[in-house]
């Protein structure tokens, strides 16, 4: 069932385009891919728990076939959960939060979500573990009951958002003009025009830098694909300020300490210095005795 409504004809394909779909349907429609993400999760945890149950019914009936008292060993087993809830109650808690999230629908399988411990996409969940894959392989696994916040970057939509720096003795609204045309220009082209959502924005300067100043572009996109959209943007702005002949400012900042800027890593230690010749030692004391 899980997957006979994911793999739906898309309404793009019935309607002849995106917007009329997201007009008809819109957010929460069952063909929605919010729809299909959620259907991807609860059909992993239904998954496991009827593997779970199946198995235990499988035992309890073979048991009971085999001809043993099946009624002492439930009662046993009823006691052992009462001990285990009180002494499992970690484990009862991650269950409680994972079967909260489902309900309330925070995250699930596909999504990118920032958990405070880990940054990755969904890649599996459960009652009682998310496991996540950040940008550079490294699977993570979280325990859904130590979970305080959870930032989630592809609910509903995505906005791409860029910063340009523009010299400080540049004309700002030439500056602010092109930036208009670029993404105009963007948001006509045929692969990314089914992306984004709404017209670009140019909101204007967001901060003066002792380099020049900050104009700030926003994009509103289809969940997953501000950070495509905003690489192609910013292809774009280097080709068109190239060719008008408005260049980038350098940054002149030093890098934060973190891992590989050098300081305070111990894997990038700073260069080594020259030895300094030793210092001469003092001269002897004379005595002032006799004098």
């Amino acid at each position: 069932m899980v997957r006979r409504t994911v793999e739906k004809e898309p309404p793009k394909a019935v309607l002849g385009s995106a917007r009329a779909a997201r007009i008809v349907f819109g957010g929460a429609g069952a063909f929605s891919e919010r729809r299909a993400l959620r259907a991807e999760t609860i059909g992993s945890v239904l998954r496991s728990i009827t593997t779970v149950v199946i198995s235990a019914i499988a035992v309890v009936t073979a048991l009971e076939m085999l001809g043993y008292a099946v009624g002492p060993l439930l009662a046993s087993a009823g006691v052992l959960g009462v001990a285990l809830g009180f002494g499992a109650q970690n484990l009862v808690k991650d269950f409680l939060a994972g079967a909260a999230m489902l309900l309330e629908d925070q995250y699930g399988v596909g999504d990118v979500i920032d958990m405070g411990h880990a940054i990755g996409t969904v890649e599996s969940v459960s009652l009682r573990i998310t496991r996540l894959r950040s940008v550079d392989g490294t699977v993570w696994y979280l325990r859904n009951g130590e979970v305080i916040r959870v930032g989630n970057s592809s609910y509903g939509w995505s906005r791409a958002l860029l910063d340009v720096h523009v010299p400080a003795d540049a004309d700002v609204t030439r500056a602010r003009r092109l930036l208009e045309e670029i993404v105009h220009v963007l948001a006509d082209d045929d692969h990314w025009r089914d992306l984004i959502l709404e017209p670009p924005e140019v909101w204007g300067v967001e901060d003066l830098t002792p380099d020049g100043v900050l104009i700030r572009v926003v994009i509103k996109t289809k969940p997953l694909e501000q950070w495509g959209v905003a690489r192609e943007l910013r292809e774009r702005i280097k080709q068109r300020f190239d060719s008008e002949r408005l260049a980038l400012p350098v940054a002149t900042e030093s890098p934060a300490p973190g891992p590989g800027s050098g300081a305070g890593d111990p894997t990038n230690p700073p260069p080594a210095t020259a030895a300094q010749p030793p210092a001469a030692p003092p001269p002897p004391a004379t005595s002032s005795d006799g004098l």
